[in-house]
């Protein structure tokens, strides 16, 4: 007799991010990062959505700031004068890598997003050093 493996597929990963202030958090999201939240968030849990992209945020719980997230998006070029308008916390401007044309951007926590789309072909390869901490240059 043979046993059969089963496996179950996986729908997506959506971060929990540990934030200090939800109203804030969910201003700075909505206004000036370009996400809608979600109609049944309240002050102590939420779930901020672009497009398919979701960040859940928590109220004082669920982790701690400075967590870093990769959010895959179209092109990083508009998102970045898009975030540039906007008045976003631009940590690093983008940046062209093997894996991903890049930027990072900064919540009000400390928490990092970066967003990513395909590496630029025309463009060389930045030097990927993430050790120390990145400001807008």
């Amino acid at each position: 007799m043979t046993t059969e493996t089963r496996s179950t597929g996986f729908a997506g990963a959506q971060p929990i991010l540990s934030v200090h202030n939800i109203p804030a958090t969910v201003r700075y999201y909505t206004d000036v990062l370009g996400f809608k939240n979600a109609e049944w968030g309240n002050d102590s849990f939420t779930c901020v959505v672009r497009d398919r992209a979701s960040i859940y945020l928590c109220q004082g719980g669920q982790g701690q700031s400075g967590t870093w997230v990769w959010v895959g998006v179209e092109d990083v070029s508009l998102l970045y004068e898009e975030y540039k308008n906007s008045g976003a916390r631009i940590r690093m401007t983008p940046k062209n890598f093997p894996w991903a044309y890049e930027m990072h951007v900064e919540d009000l926590d400390g928490h990092v997003l970066r967003f990513g789309s395909e590496p630029l072909e025309d463009k060389p390869f930045d030097p990927a050093d993430f050790s120390a901490s990145l400001l807008s240059d």
